[in-house]
């Protein structure tokens, strides 16, 4: 079966990071995940070209691009690659977002666009704090005699 592509295009070192953090839950995923770093001062040209590049060994008919900031230099760069294969971009990748599409790795890649951005935005939410072994948090008032075991 031939699965999207994913191929993460962030800030240094964000993308190799998530790369990681992937392969650590999915290793199998390694032949069709790419990562490629921006470092400060590249110009976007040289980018481009290295995207060019990863997209060129990738087999799959198919690539989902997963970028960190809308508007800044990974995003423009995956804007203007759309227009070489079947690509998708969506950004603000963080690792829910990244688990999600390797969930589904059999989805096309308009599909898992929408995958992505569902993965993302379930993966944030405010916690709680909790006392250790989620037990209920005691005060304990000096005038008690009272011991807790």
């Amino acid at each position: 079966m031939n699965h999207t592509a994913v191929l993460l295009i962030a800030h240094a070192p964000l993308a190799s990071a998530l790369r990681s953090v992937a392969e650590h839950v999915y290793p199998d995923c390694a032949a069709r995940l790419c990562a490629l770093d921006v470092p400060p001062g590249l110009p976007p040209a040289q980018i481009e070209e290295q995207a060019k590049a990863l997209l060129a060994k990738m087999p799959q008919q198919e690539v989902l691009v997963l970028t960190d900031v809308f508007g800044a230099t990974p995003c423009n760069v995956a804007q203007r690659l759309t227009d070489h294969r079947r690509i998708r971009v969506v950004t603000g990748v963080n690792v829910p977002m990244l688990w999600r599409v390797l969930c589904y790795e059999q989805e096309s890649a308009e599909r898992l666009a929408e995958r992505a951005v569902s993965g993302a935005t379930q993966g944030v939410m405010p916690v709680e704090a909790r006392a250790p072994q989620f037990q209920e948090l005691r005060v304990h008032h000096g005038q008690d005699r009272h011991h807790d075991q």
